[in-house]
């Protein structure tokens, strides 16, 4: 197999992998493709797999956090925009006083995404919030 840092960076070393999330290959990503309608904007977002391979590469260069907020990134990739950002909204100190709501959005994402990781950052907030008094109405 080969050490994932040998393919970075991706787009140099091994293109064929740089696809954003329709499938389109990096080199069609261009201005003039833009211009001419040739791209829509669903054709500019990342790919699952390309974070993953980054997640990857990170690890091997023994960056383990930063592997995981790839792999973070990677779950979030299917998960509609609007829950995104409600739960990012309820992620802020103060938004939610009730723990148990952030409870059910981290077993939502989880079992309607997949996103276990995502779920565990919740879950941990949730925890943390609790102990630093944070689940209070600040504003």
């Amino acid at each position: 197999m080969t050490d994932p840092l040998d393919l970075y960076p991706i787009s140099e070393n091994a293109p064929e992998l740089a696809v954003s999330a329709s499938g389109m290959p990096l080199e069609r990503l261009t201005l003039d493709e833009v211009l001419s309608g040739g791209v829509a904007a669903a054709d500019i977002r990342i790919s699952a797999e390309a974070l993953r391979l980054q997640a990857d590469i990170a690890r091997s260069a023994g960056r383990d956090r930063l592997a995981l907020n790839f792999e973070r990134g990677a779950e979030l990739v299917s998960v509609p925009q609007d829950v995104i950002l409600e739960t990012y909204e309820m992620l802020r100190p103060g938004r939610v006083t009730d723990p148990a709501l952030l409870t059910a959005r981290a077993e939502m994402l989880r079992r309607d995404y997949g996103a276990a990781a995502i779920a565990a950052l919740i879950d941990e907030a949730v925890a943390v919030y609790a102990r630093r008094g944070l689940l209070r109405r600040r504003y």
